[in-house]
């Protein structure tokens, strides 16, 4: 008699999973199961798909090596087509009590398992540090839901990077000291890579057949597949890339696409590391001097404050918020964000580095590629679907708010309280892309002008009844008034084109 089926989904592979924790593999069954409807909803990287794959058959291996029986449909079998149909076949055949799941981290999966004829039970997924009550108690009555102020609970709740009630070093942030242009002399190490094993070989085979028509290189394929090459990658980002993460971890530099990014998102997001574990890492460096208080803080605050956040607001805000579009943007995605040709050194590179490895870090998705599609008012779901395809860290738990919210402002400032658009200025600051650009970043109007400083007036012009008002954001429209009028028409005519 089978008591339990439990479902474990390609982001949840985590060993204290709590319908694992809960589980008893002497009456229970677990399903895993790769399925078109999973990998087709969006044109995902080829080495998105791969990286799945592969950490879904290794981590099924290392259940049944700890006596569970998994029932494991592959892509390249004859199974079905969809999650639910996988636990109907399961259920089908074992006649169980119970069907079990930890709550997906999309609406569009939770739907189709509440829908699910088996009649499947989700539970809480308590992998994180804060629990969607826990996020909802914490919003609810207030006018702005700003990170900041969730961040510091966080703190004083978990206790990281806390001196008693006071936080380590006497500030909450280090910002000021963690927005430098990048410095070579300050590069430690580049993220651990890994070489494939017989079974991601084989998986690799497989995509490189299934789905070589969508945007991506496959190989080479270096992420870690198991726990324990993402454990051994935290332990070397700690050791070899933390201490300068802080100083480095807003700079972009060419042929520099980690900087001191350690891509432990990747792990964090599909259950081989918990949140915990990694703030708890980068703590102890930092209390035994290993690291300074800006990088610790920094790193922990994207996880313990920027990554829980944007989980609570996806929940908080339902399965409706990837269709928010407060500035009513109705464009399409330049083909330059697909490979197409483009003269904008920084979008060319930026994109380029995306195809090949799958990966950007955050300000090369928020101040490129996002920013871009800001100022050009493009539709944001197509936005949103792009980086759910092209990053192998994208989930849209984790992804939606990332891009609805933060990067296309298109929630109207739920999450930030102004867009985050900027001229070529901010990208010749904090990058060296505009080196040999085509596109002159100290040009604003004209021949050679940048489209960035071209589209940056444009959209503050287009949405200035909106914004004006904004206090960070006076300052900018007051420049823009002091502008002659000739020359405000020539910005105008130049965005235009």
């Amino acid at each position: 008699m089978v008591r339990r089926v439990i479902l474990v989904l390609g982001d949840q592979l985590s060993p204290e999973l709590a319908v694992l924790r809960d589980g008893d593999p002497a009456q229970d069954v677990v399903v895993m199961a790769e399925v078109p409807d999973e990998t087709g909803y969006v044109p995902h990287h080829p080495k998105k798909i791969a990286l799945v794959l592969s950490a879904m058959r290794h981590f099924a291996e290392e259940l049944r090596e700890a006596g569970w029986d998994v029932r494991y449909f592959r892509l390249d079998g004859d199974g079905p087509r969809s999650i639910c149909g996988a636990l109907m076949a399961v259920h089908q055949d074992c006649h169980p009590e119970e069907v079990v799941a930890v709550r997906p981290g999309e609406w569009r999966l939770i739907e189709a398992l509440e829908a699910c004829p088996v009649g499947v039970t989700l539970v809480e997924d308590d992998r994180f540090l804060c629990s969607l009550d826990r996020f909802r108690d914490w919003a609810e009555g207030r006018k702005e839901l700003r990170m900041e102020w969730f961040y510091r609970e966080m703190r004083r709740e978990s206790g990281f990077l806390m001196d008693g009630k006071d936080p380590a070093g006497g500030d909450w942030n280090y910002d000021k000291e963690n927005r430098k242009p990048a410095q070579r002399s300050l590069l430690q190490a580049r993220p651990m890579e890994f070489t494939p094993d017989a079974m991601t070989e084989e998986v690799l085979a497989m995509v490189r057949d299934r789905f070589s028509d969508n945007f991506g290189t496959l190989d080479p394929f270096v992420f870690g597949v198991t726990r324990t090459q993402a454990r051994r990658a935290l332990t070397h980002f700690i050791k070899t890339q933390l201490s300068d993460f802080g100083a480095t971890q807003d700079a972009m530099l060419l042929d520099e696409p980690y900087l001191n990014h350690g891509v432990l998102s990747v792990y964090m997001n599909l259950g081989l590391l918990l949140p915990r574990e990694v703030c708890a890492a980068a703590e102890a460096a930092y209390r035994d001097g290993q690291v300074p208080i800006n990088s610790a803080e920094g790193f922990i605050r994207q996880i313990l404050g920027w990554r829980e956040y944007v989980r609570g607001i996806y929940f908080l805000k339902g399965p409706d918020y990837t269709a928010s579009n407060e500035l009513g943007h109705s464009r399409d995605l330049p083909a330059a964000y697909w490979g197409g040709e483009t003269e904008m050194r920084c979008i060319r590179e930026v994109v380029a580095q995306t195809r090949d490895l799958a990966y950007a870090h955050h300000i090369q998705r928020l101040m490129i590629t996002g920013n871009y599609a800001l100022l050009l008012g493009v539709d944001p779901a197509q936005v949103h679907e792009w980086y759910l395809s092209v990053y192998a860290d994208a989930f849209e738990w984790v992804e939606a708010p990332n891009t609805i919210g933060m990067s296309q402002w298109a929630d109207g400032g739920v999450v930030a309280s102004k867009p985050y658009v900027s001229s070529a200025n901010y990208i010749s600051k904090m990058s060296d892309y505009c080196e040999g650009c085509s596109y002159d970043p100290e040009v604003k109007v004209g021949e050679g002008a940048c489209p960035f400083n071209l589209l940056y007036w444009d959209f503050l012009v287009r949405h200035r009844e909106r914004f004006e008002g904004n206090r960070r954001m006076g300052v900018v429209y007051r420049a823009w008034d002091r502008m002659g009028e000739e020359k405000r028409a020539e910005v105008l005519r130049g965005a235009e084109g």
